[in-house]
């Protein structure tokens, strides 16, 4: 029989990840550009040669978003097309 709640567990886990990740960072800094990201792959700030280039770093955001919303409806189409 089918559970419908099945996945919720599944859900809680997944939400715990990204809390995880969100507390996580990178910094890279290369060739005068610094970049800060967190885990859950958002740019937290951008250097360049010191000074804080935010408006690139909600650039960046932003693209990241509609690329994971692209991948997130694609993975559904996909899973309607298994059933």
């Amino acid at each position: 029989m089918f559970n419908p709640f099945k996945g919720l567990g599944d859900i809680a886990k997944l939400q715990k990840m990204q809390k995880e990740l969100q507390n996580q960072e990178v910094t890279v800094d290369l060739n005068g550009v610094m970049v800060v990201m967190r885990g859950d792959q958002k740019i937290k700030d951008i250097q360049v040669d010191g000074v804080s280039e935010n408006r690139i770093a909600e650039a960046i955001n932003e693209a990241v978003k509609k690329t994971q919303q692209q991948a997130a409806y694609k993975l559904m189409e996909m899973s309607k097309e298994q059933e």
